[in-house]
């Protein structure tokens, strides 16, 4: 499938401010069997100096400086990714630091108690993936998607015992439950296409697992299911700390109001 994606970021401030730096992981991946054909960045006011770098999890990082006068600005990225009908990343050594990352609790999916029962069913016989599928289907069950309810800080365990959140809190709640239990996962971001929506969507987050036979499997805890080509992979990591779509500092006083849009259709 050939998706195209339109992300529009617009920081406001209530007054001037004298400097903003901000990072940006918002262009898809290639690997796996999808492709990012094409990616730029526009930004509103033009002629902002943007540099790109890989962070060491893979991820593509757009880094910008405005160190001039400004109250506004607005940054849009546009791609164009071809998607796969299923992630096909047949890794099967990872390296040390890999398999330390995606094994050890984090802020965000600690190995507290509450979690504790929910690991057990990532244990005993079957593959990998096989014990993964029973905790995501354990997790649709115990937690109810409900926008609001949860917000960007929120960890693994408080979303747990609250019973509700979003997609973040779903896949944090999985984590925790499948690194407990010694199975390497890593948090994705991205976009998920709904061919019933009407094109303005948010991000999105899922999982991958580490399956020793058939490498790294990609689970959708949200909608209880495994990725499909409706899928758009951003950006990879421990927990929602390593991905985050914006993060940055200005100097100044003034308050700062972030609105995001984004758009998807199929070319």
């Amino acid at each position: 499938m050939l998706i195209r994606v339109e992300h529009t970021t617009t920081f406001t401030y209530a007054e001037h401010i004298s400097e903003a730096y901000t990072e940006l992981r918002v262009r898809p991946l290639s690997g796996g069997g999808q492709h990012c054909t094409s990616f730029r960045l526009v930004t509103d006011p033009p002629g902002v100096r943007v540099r790109a770098y890989r962070d060491r999890l893979g991820n593509h990082v757009q880094h910008l400086e405005v160190l001039e006068d400004h109250d506004r600005i607005s940054i849009t990225a546009l791609s164009e990714v071809s998607t796969p009908p299923a992630l096909f990343d047949p890794v099967r050594d990872p390296s040390p630091l890999q398999v330390y990352d995606y094994l050890a609790p984090t802020g965000y999916a600690p190995f507290s108690d509450v979690l504790l029962e929910l690991s057990t069913y990532a244990e005993g016989p079957g593959t990998e993936t096989e014990r993964a599928v029973e905790v995501m289907r354990r997790v649709r069950g115990l937690i109810v998607y409900e926008p609001g309810a949860t917000n960007v800080m929120t960890r693994a365990d408080s979303a747990l015992e609250l019973g509700r959140g979003v997609c973040q809190d779903f896949a944090h709640v999985m984590l925790a439950a499948c690194r407990r239990a010694g199975i390497p996962s890593r948090y994705v971001s991205g976009y998920l296409y709904d061919p019933h929506g009407q094109g303005e969507v948010a991000s999105h987050a899922w999982v991958d697992v580490l399956d020793t036979e058939r490498g790294w499997v990609s689970l959708d805890p949200t909608h209880d299911r495994e990725q499909t080509e409706a899928y758009v992979r951003v950006a990879v990591g421990r927990d929602y700390a390593d991905v985050p779509p914006t993060r940055g500092v200005f100097r100044g006083t003034a308050e700062e109001t972030l609105e995001v849009a984004v758009r998807i259709a199929v070319q």
